[in-house]
């Protein structure tokens, strides 16, 4: 799946191959009603043109105005936009207030036309279409940049004020694998959408599927889950097995064959009874060892009291989240 980030470094590439200056801008944090997630990236080149977002409006424009005015010419800055405004005078400080308070911070690298910066590029649009993410580490004080292996969970970006390398996670796509259909699998779907996960729904019962009504960007599988689980490539540490549907015939084979893949989340409805009903017959007659049990989040999701779909689907997703950010539940 080539989603906006892939496509952004992409069009960086193309332009430094024409002999063009970018500036590859990575959001670095957001508080209050920051739009944009850390990692997400946008490029741009001295004329204003550009691919990706960092808010969906005003801070692309004063961004690229300045931009085109030649500031940013330092190999890396960090711009903040919003919060005091008392920030004029300092290298990098914005003029733009967000709304309700909120703050961005963004890590922007000006990369001349050269064989080290298209290099690095390769190497980040390698991560982004492979199996495992990398850590990306910019040095402040002259640009430099190097990729190294990443841990499979942890913070999208590692950074606070006054240090001088900013770590980012650079990886696949997040992916969320619906095995079996359900109103708690539509509702995680929504979610999944929302929170930027490329979403696969597969179930063989065309008796359950007929007439469901999932949002256009799902990809559905009319598949047994276990089979599309077991393909090559279909579940990377960024992805998440989850399976809602109560059936056993679905869920536990497709928990058998999610625990032999290096998916991030694997997770499966029930309650505590059922779950320990679940752990034994998998152990039994699946085979399955302890430690590959123990992947298995079962009950799924938090503990936030929910009843409807919609709430489990909530705390399915927040679960999924908390673990692809590397948080304890001690933590929550």
């Amino acid at each position: 799946m080539q989603n906006l980030d892939y496509r952004v470094v992409g069009q960086a590439m193309a332009w430094l191959k024409e002999g063009r200056t970018v500036w590859l801008c990575t959001v670095l944090s957001t508080f209050g009603s920051s739009p944009r997630e850390p990692g997400s990236l946008m490029v741009a080149n001295a004329n204003g043109e550009h691919l990706g977002s960092l808010s969906g409006g005003c801070v692309e424009e004063d961004f690229l105005e300045r931009l085109v005015a030649g500031e940013y010419q330092q190999p890396a800055v960090v711009v903040r936009y919003g919060g005091p405004e008392d920030g004029g005078n300092k290298p990098g400080a914005a003029r733009v207030q967000l709304p309700c308070g909120g703050i961005l911070e963004v890590l922007v690298e000006r990369m001349a036309a050269s064989e080290e910066n298209l290099a690095h590029l390769e190497q980040i649009k390698t991560a982004l279409g492979g199996e495992h993410d990398r850590i990306r580490q910019v040095r402040l004080a002259d640009g430099h940049r190097s990729l190294s292996e990443a841990d499979p969970s942890g913070p999208q970006v590692q950074w606070y004020p006054g240090e001088e390398v900013v770590q980012i996670r650079v990886g696949p796509v997040a992916k969320l694998i619906l095995a079996g259909y359900s109103s708690v699998a539509e509702a995680c779907a929504g979610f999944a959408l929302t929170l930027g996960y490329q979403v696969v729904l597969c179930d063989p019962r065309s008796e359950v599927t007929d007439g469901m009504n999932l949002p256009d960007a799902v990809e559905f599988i009319p598949q047994l889950p276990s089979l599309y689980i077991a393909s090559p490539r279909a579940c990377t540490p960024s992805t998440a097995v989850v399976a809602v549907t109560h059936d056993p015939r679905i869920d536990d084979l497709a928990m058998m064959a999610a625990v032999k893949t290096s998916a991030g989340y694997i997770g499966v409805m029930g309650s505590r009874r059922t779950s320990q009903a679940r752990a034994e017959r998998l152990a039994r007659t699946g085979g399955l060892a302890p430690d590959e049990i123990s992947r298995i989040h079962m009950p799924i999701g938090l503990d936030i009291g929910s009843k409807t779909p919609a709430e489990i689907a909530l705390a399915i997703m927040a679960d999924v989240l908390r673990v692809r950010r590397g948080r304890d539940l001690s933590e929550v």
